[in-house]
């Protein structure tokens, strides 16, 4: 089992950045495949961002491509979540996931994740 606590979320003018974080419990943090998820309002959740175990291999949504940069510390058990060049589209809860199990580098489907952090509320105003 394995926790994660995302932070860095908050309230930021249209073009503005945050870097959001997600600390993860456990001495196997290098194991997992990371992403990151979000959810607007009365909307599904969606894929934003994963990343690979040793870091070496990113995928992101194509709306966030090119503006959003995923990476990690293992040292720090941590992974985060850089968003630049923020639009108001973007507002929603953002999601820190975990994927113990998969045998590919990384992945985008949500059923594969097999741990979940409580999200932050990220909101752009324009």
């Amino acid at each position: 089992q394995v926790q994660l606590v995302e932070s860095g979320g908050g309230l930021v003018q249209a073009g503005g950045s945050l870097r959001l974080s997600c600390a993860a419990s456990g001495r196997t943090f290098n194991t997992y495949v990371m992403g990151w998820f979000r959810q607007a309002p009365g909307k599904e959740r969606e894929f934003v961002a994963t990343i690979s175990r040793n870091g070496d291999r990113t995928y992101y949504a194509g709306s966030v491509k090119g503006r959003f940069t995923i990476s990690r510390d293992n040292a720090k058990n941590t992974v985060y979540l850089q968003l630049n060049s923020l639009k108001p589209e973007d507002t929603a809860v953002y999601y820190c996931a975990a994927d113990a199990s998969t045998l590919y580098s990384t992945t985008a489907s949500e059923g594969e994740y097999d741990f979940w952090g409580q999200g932050t509320q990220v909101t752009v105003s324009s």
